[in-house]
């Protein structure tokens, strides 16, 4: 991972934490390492995984304490999110994507089509932000907010979607930093049972 890398990742690990002064510090980091635009994606798709509220916060912070404005929007067109998003998501599931398809919509159908169309299609599928990055960064997000089967498959998307294993355990270790220790060793146990399926050759 590349600076820039590792203080996105820790930017999204310390937005899940919830911790004010971890958040200062990983925002302050961050605008001295990784471009404007790409922390604003990661603030971005955090939504999805921390919510609106928590989220909006973590904007809250960046803007004041970056003194950045907030970007022109670009034009969007949601017609192409549907189509988009199970691209996306196929390559962050690989083998699993139909199962995972099947799963969430046994869940319920709205939450399966929400997640193509909104997490992957419209937040996850932007061009503005590598897939491999954003897989990164959700990874350490996850280990911080302690959701182990989310955490499973975004350890495996990150591998899908060219992650090397020390990129990952880079992105771990950021969560390390501002996690519990219950949580990390969850993390590692998730981390340790990903890397033996894939040295195994599962898909």
């Amino acid at each position: 991972m590349t600076d820039a890398q590792r203080a996105l990742a820790g930017l999204a690990a310390a937005i899940a934490a919830r911790d004010a002064q971890a958040l200062e510090d990983a925002v302050d980091r961050v605008g001295a390492s990784a471009a404007a635009a790409a922390v604003e994606e990661v603030l971005l798709q955090s939504y999805l995984f921390v919510g609106f509220p928590v989220a909006l916060e973590a904007v809250r912070v960046w803007r004041e304490r970056s003194g950045t404005d907030a970007p022109t929007p670009a034009p969007e067109d949601p017609a192409v999110w549907p189509e988009r998003g199970r691209a996306v998501c196929a390559t962050v599931y690989g083998g699993q994507y139909d199962r995972l398809r099947a799963n969430v919509a046994r869940l319920h159908p709205s939450y399966e089509r929400w997640m193509l169309e909104e997490g992957y299609g419209k937040v996850l599928g932007r061009s503005e932000l590598d897939l491999r990055t954003r897989e990164l960064c959700i990874v350490a997000q996850l280990a911080a907010l302690g959701v182990p089967t989310q955490l499973y498959s975004h350890l495996r998307g990150a591998l899908h979607t060219g992650a090397s294993p020390a990129d990952v355990a880079a992105a771990l270790a950021e969560a390390a930093k501002v996690t519990t220790r219950d949580r990390m060793e969850e993390a590692m146990a998730v981390w340790t049972a990903v890397q033996t399926r894939s040295q195994s050759g599962s898909a």
